[in-house]
């Protein structure tokens, strides 16, 4: 079958199911056991692994990845401000918990740190070794936690192989959906599995960018902006209140 999609396409995928995810916390707080808001939680899922294998595919073609790193942290660094003020979590990070501290950029930038020191020939595998549980303690109290760092490094190792990389994305989530359902909110662990359906989404990809080369900077200043409405909403709907697990 020929593959449809590309790159550009599937990230706006990803924008769209991103930005109805984050509306549905923000009219509807909490975990709710109502099927549409439910469903539209499932839509929402489709986002994070679209971004865990662009993090990757970027990995591959970037020129430089220091500086890759550098914009990655640059806008993590923004991204906090923002997702901690759309979902009413304190700005100080593990002020109320270890988890949701701040966005899952956070984690994927820690992601290309960790694929830069695999790719390191310099380096000693006994220091590959350990950076990886240093990487992840670090990445944990974000969005997605360090879930958003192996999936990514895993997508990279993998590349050429999409039924390996696909079951990268359902064996890590599966993970994430575990740790949710036994120890934070079942309901909300179950609807993280439906992270499988990005796996026919990107069966599409083509391996091109697509013509508009203005995408990866239009998602660097939708994200934050896009969170700073959801906040300002908040707070005229809800007050200025958590609507999201912490």
């Amino acid at each position: 079958m020929k593959q449809r999609l590309n790159g550009n396409q599937i990230k706006l995928i990803a924008i769209l199911a991103m930005t109805v995810d984050h509306l549905t916390w923000m009219f509807f707080p909490g975990t709710q056991a109502v099927w549409y808001v439910a469903l539209l939680h499932i839509i929402g899922r489709l986002t994070a692994p679209i971004m865990w294998f662009f993090i990757a595919e970027g990995c591959h073609y970037t020129r430089d990845i220091k500086k890759y790193i550098g914009r990655l942290f640059l806008f993590a660094f923004v991204s906090h401000f923002a997702y901690n003020f759309a979902f009413g979590i304190p700005l100080l990070p593990l002020k109320t918990g270890v988890f949701n501290q701040t966005s899952v950029m956070w984690s994927l930038a820690w992601a290309v740190v960790l694929v830069a020191i695999l790719k390191n020939e310099r380096l000693p595998a006994w220091a590959k070794y350990a950076a990886i549980p240093v990487v992840c303690l670090v990445s944990f109290p974000s969005d997605w936690s360090c879930i958003a760092v192996m999936c990514p490094v895993f997508l990279y190792l993998h590349r050429g192989n999409f039924k390996k990389q696909a079951a990268d994305i359902v064996l890590w989530s599966f993970l994430y959906a575990a740790v949710y359902f036994l120890f934070l909110d079942k309901l909300y662990g179950a609807l993280q599995m439906f992270t499988f359906l990005t796996v026919p989404i990107l069966a599409q990809y083509n391996g091109e960018r697509g013509k508009w080369k203005g995408m990866k900077w239009f998602f660097y200043l939708y994200y934050p902006a896009h969170l700073v409405v959801v906040g300002l909403l908040r707070l005229s709907l809800q007050g200025n209140v958590p609507i999201i697990f912490n």
